[in-house]
């Protein structure tokens, strides 16, 4: 077995078939993608954890179930638990509305099993508050408090809330933020959250690494986007 489909096999268990067909048209093309996909998902001034997470919400957002659910897997390998992938879940939430709700309880029901716990009842109806009350009944008392705010608050003060620190900081949540507009080829919005983020205490080197890894996921005019509102010099 080549050294990129090893490496795939150790990351997501068993061998996709789109790594198995870019092996058998151009395997120099898997070893090159194979070195930047483990150069930019390492530990780095964001951990692998921090990576699949803002993954996990940039998928969401964009309604990308499929890649969606194979970095809800690397979050939970490390060390992720279901209250941090809710929050992350909810930020995409306040992007994409229910629909990126709807794909992000099937990143929840995965965690849940891979960790071998209930999925809980699936909410009945589309509405915001059987989606919100979803994600708070699989969640135990102590991690529930941050969903059961959300639920108690009024309407309007809901996408403001849903910023605030909770078991996941502000810092992250605006980092997530600066990827879903970046993937979305929006970057003067992405530029805008980016300076959110600095005020949230996050570095120009945090934010070049979310940059990359919205290469990742949806190429390189994601990190034109991204790189458009880095520093120069990394100031």
């Amino acid at each position: 077995m080549s050294d990129g489909l090893t490496y795939f096999k150790e990351v997501y268990g068993a061998v996709p078939g789109w790594v198995e067909k870019m092996h058998t048209y151009r395997p120099d093309a898997l070893d090159h993608y194979t070195n930047l996909r483990s150069s930019i998902m390492g530990d780095g001034l964001l951990t692998s954890k921090e990576k699949d997470l803002l993954l996990v919400g940039i998928n969401a957002a964009r309604c990308y179930e499929r890649s969606m659910i194979y970095h809800t897997k690397g979050a939970i390998d490390g060390g992720a638990t279901i209250s941090e992938l809710v929050e992350y879940l909810l930020v995409a939430y306040r992007y994409g509305g229910l629909e990126s709700m709807q794909t992000g309880i099937q990143s929840v029901k995965y965690a849940c099993s891979l960790k071998g716990l209930p999925v809980g009842q699936m909410p009945y109806g589309v509405c915001n508050e059987h989606m919100l009350s979803y994600f708070n009944s699989i969640l135990d008392e102590e991690d529930a408090w941050f969903v059961s705010n959300i639920l108690k608050a009024p309407e309007e003060l809901r996408n403001d809330l849903l910023l605030v620190r909770g078991v996941v900081s502000s810092k992250m949540k605006s980092l997530l933020m600066v990827g879903i507009h970046s993937t979305s080829l929006q970057g003067t919005e992405a530029g805008k959250w980016m300076e959110q983020a600095r005020k949230n205490g996050a570095t120009e080197g945090e934010l070049a690494e979310v940059g990359l890894i919205c290469l990742l996921t949806a190429g390189i005019p994601a990190w034109f986007e991204a790189s458009d509102s880095l520093r120069e010099g990394g100031g």
